[in-house]
């Protein structure tokens, strides 16, 4: 991420290398309320308005993304290939998962509208089928 942020020729703050390495170090996708405690428990000096401007700083320079899972709160994560998200409106969890079938139907429907597909952002809702095993890609609780 922060090699990211250099080629994105961001100024690299001591906070905000600490917030890349929170987002980096994440293993859910946290809200801005969570990115901002688990910096503040590194440093307590950072504010919940340093956290809210990086976090617009990085994302409009395309390198994290806000996940909507339809808790009212936006979640990030960075940036990396396409893929979509299934929350399970049950629990919680944001199964993260990959479909050649839905990349195809994208780009067909974008060439149909005369348009090249150049990127696409997913979240479906649902909840799981009694005990059948999961087959995406990585599953994150937030």
């Amino acid at each position: 991420m922060l090699e990211k942020c250099a080629e994105a020729g961001l100024r690299m703050t001591s906070q905000r290398v600490l917030i890349a390495n929170t987002l980096e170090q994440s293993l859910d996708h946290p809200d801005a309320d969570e990115v901002y405690r688990r910096s503040h428990a590194i440093d307590s000096t950072i504010s919940i308005a340093t956290i809210y401007r990086t976090l617009g700083i990085f994302e409009r320079a395309g390198l994290i993304q806000k996940v909507t899972v339809g808790d009212g709160r936006s979640h990030y994560e960075i940036a990396r290939d396409d893929h979509e998200h299934l929350v399970d409106i049950e629990n919680g969890q944001i199964h993260e998962f990959q479909s050649e079938k839905l990349q195809s139907l994208l780009t067909n429907i974008a060439d149909e509208m005369g348009f090249e597909l150049t990127g696409h952002k997913l979240e479906v809702y649902g909840k799981k089928h009694g005990n059948v095993a999961c087959r995406c890609i990585q599953i994150k609780v937030y």
